[in-house]
């Protein structure tokens, strides 16, 4: 996929992502890849800045664990980002409805 197509929408896919469970960098990088059937395949160069933001912002909360031996960074989504996550999902099917009504070779 081309990347200026994520452009301004990585904070919800991120945030959607952590939703159901705290995840690390790389568990959220599979799960984009995963439930995106391998049509997101981003970079860390883009992910792990993006949680850093969203963190700063009050959005994810992260927390160092050690699993297998290793020391890694888990995030889990706040109040205040799951406020955000519906705001991101509103505007999202509102700019759905929108570009598919243009699109729509019936209109």
């Amino acid at each position: 996929m081309n990347p200026d197509t994520l452009r301004g929408h990585m904070d919800a896919l991120l945030l959607s992502v952590v939703e159901r469970e705290p995840l690390h960098g790389y568990a959220i990088i599979e799960a984009l890849r995963e439930r995106s059937d391998g049509a997101l395949d981003v970079p860390t160069g883009t992910v792990y800045p993006a949680l850093r933001r969203l963190e700063r912002a009050g959005y994810l909360a992260g927390e160092w664990a050690v699993a297998g031996g290793r020391k890694r960074r888990t995030y889990r989504l706040t109040d205040s980002g799951r406020a955000a996550l519906a705001g991101e999902r509103s505007a999202w099917k509102s700019f759905t409805t929108a570009i598919g009504s243009v699109l729509d070779p019936s209109r």
